[in-house]
């Protein structure tokens, strides 16, 4: 029996609202902060749960892909091929930039201690305690007062 730690009972509780929302098709998820690291380890342990799910998932970096790769590069052949899968791509911030933003069907925010929250994310996820993450608001409530002056 596998034992549901936090972390786990977020990938999971993640993993199903992405599913319910966007349940077949080629689907495309950002993982994005401030730190490519970061990014890329939890992006591998969502990309873990949705396998445990029977999802096929793959994962490619951004690396320093700008707007224009990522669509020619990373969204248009995998939409092209029309498979029942799941492309995660962890990055950096430019992820979520306003160009890019409209590529991903559903985008996760990763922020540590007191980091600024991308309120343009579909989930923000604090990971100051990697074995306890916690689910923000994504609003101007869980935004620090300083980013709004």
């Amino acid at each position: 029996m596998t034992v549901r730690t936090p972390a786990r009972a977020l990938l999971e509780d993640l993993a199903d609202e992405f599913l319910r929302d966007y349940p077949r098709g080629a689907r495309l998820i950002a993982v994005a902060s401030p730190s490519a690291t970061r990014s890329a380890v939890f992006a591998d342990a969502l990309a873990d749960s949705l396998r445990d799910r029977g999802i096929t998932v793959s994962v490619t970096a951004q690396d320093d892909r700008d707007e224009a790769r990522l669509r020619a590069e990373i969204a248009v052949p995998f939409r092209a091929a029309q498979a029942d899968a799941v492309q995660m791509v962890p990055g950096t911030t430019s992820l979520l930039a306003e160009r890019t933003r409209g590529l991903w069907h559903f985008s996760v925010w990763l922020i540590e201690g007191d980091e600024v929250p991308h309120t343009a994310a579909t989930a923000l996820v604090d990971v100051t305690d990697p074995e306890a993450p916690t689910r923000r608001l994504a609003d101007y409530c869980a935004v620090p007062p300083s980013f709004l002056t």
